[in-house]
């Protein structure tokens, strides 16, 4: 976390939450999603939901980018939020809270979406085929652009997938698809 966010918290430690303004989808980009966006409907419709997605629009600007991606974690209860000033901005997720991006033969290495490098814990595949990966920093998604070089892992040996459905996934690796949704509960 930046040492700007730290001082605004500590100067301002009761600013109220924000839900659903802000969404990642399933290849790892953001998108800020206003009042309109908010309105047309949820995030996400990968959950079965007969909900049309409205994702809003995508982030471009390199900087804000960094800043999210440096101030993005994680609570106790599984909900990923960034860490804006004083205030947390919980994330809608399309998919899971981790985008990976896996390097071709022989290192296979994964690095997550912020940018962090990982090492490889579990692979999981799901009823439609999807690869995620369980890392030291947690649970994703494999990139649909790096699914040949997950294929080349699991081919060798290296990655031996569990194959679990894609409903199971938030309950059993701990993380909540939309905290603006649980608001609502």
């Amino acid at each position: 976390m930046d040492d700007i966010v730290r001082q605004a918290i500590a100067k301002w430690p009761n600013v109220p939450n924000c839900y659903g303004w802000l969404g990642l989808d399933a290849r790892g980009n953001w998108y800020m999603r206003d009042d309109r966006a908010q309105a047309a409907g949820p995030f996400s419709s990968l959950d079965g939901g007969s909900g049309v997605a409205s994702k809003g629009s995508m982030l471009k600007h390199e900087k804000l980018i960094d800043f999210i991606q440096r101030n993005y974690e994680s609570d106790a209860s599984g909900q990923w939020f960034f860490q804006n000033g004083p205030q947390r901005v919980y994330v809608e997720l399309e998919a899971t809270p981790l985008i990976w991006r896996v390097d071709a033969a022989p290192a296979f290495a994964a690095t997550a979406h912020t940018g962090q490098p990982a090492r490889v814990q579990r692979c999981v595949l799901d009823e439609q085929g999807r690869v995620y990966l369980e890392t030291d920093l947690g649970f994703g998604l494999v990139h649909t652009l790096d699914m040949t070089h997950a294929a080349d892992a699991m081919e060798q040996g290296l990655w031996v997938p569990e194959e679990l459905l894609a409903g199971d996934l938030p309950a059993r690796f701990g993380y909540v698809r939309s905290p603006q949704l649980l608001q609502k509960i």
